[in-house]
């Protein structure tokens, strides 16, 4: 019996990658201190919205609350999900400057939440977003963020868990 060897066969029809690739990205303020305006939401969302587009990401979900921000983006397989924050989070503090600027702002937190979401869950995670305001009369951004962490099995020690 002769030596058996593995050859790799590119199986026809898979000549492309396809990818449904969907991040729940969430950061705040680096003093988590409610900082936004009641005009900055949809501005600061739309321009979010831009930043992505030419990383090839699509914003499908957001909303922005006192003192944190959720992201639901479609996030294309080349674009790495830190260096997609890098640029949203640099970008968009740049434009809170430069808009905004009779508030003070310190710019964002380092650190961020990424959840990855099914196909079939991303309507729940786009209501979710879209009801922060009502959801945080009951409950705090860092008690959600626990949540989070807690709900998708990420390890954490609460000691590190705020700067």
């Amino acid at each position: 019996m002769g030596r058996r060897y593995c050859r790799f066969v590119t199986l026809p029809g898979m000549a492309h990658s396809y990818t449904s690739l969907y991040t729940h990205f969430v950061f705040s303020p680096n003093d988590r201190i409610e900082r936004t305006l009641p005009e900055m939401p949809p501005r600061l969302i739309e321009y979010v919205g831009g930043i992505m587009r030419p990383e090839k990401c699509a914003l499908i979900g957001a909303n922005a609350v006192a003192d944190h921000i959720h992201l639901l983006a479609q996030v294309h397989p080349s674009v790495a999900p830190a260096a997609l924050m890098r640029e949203v989070k640099s970008r968009s503090s740049s434009f809170i400057r430069e808009m905004f600027h009779e508030r003070e702002w310190c710019g964002w937190q380092e650190g961020y939440g990424a959840f990855s979401v099914s196909r079939s869950g991303i309507d729940v995670v786009k209501e979710y977003i879209a009801r922060q305001e009502e959801h945080h009369r009951r409950m705090t951004f860092q008690e959600e963020f626990v949540a989070m962490l807690d709900k998708h099995g990420i390890e954490y020690d609460l000691r590190y868990l705020w700067d």
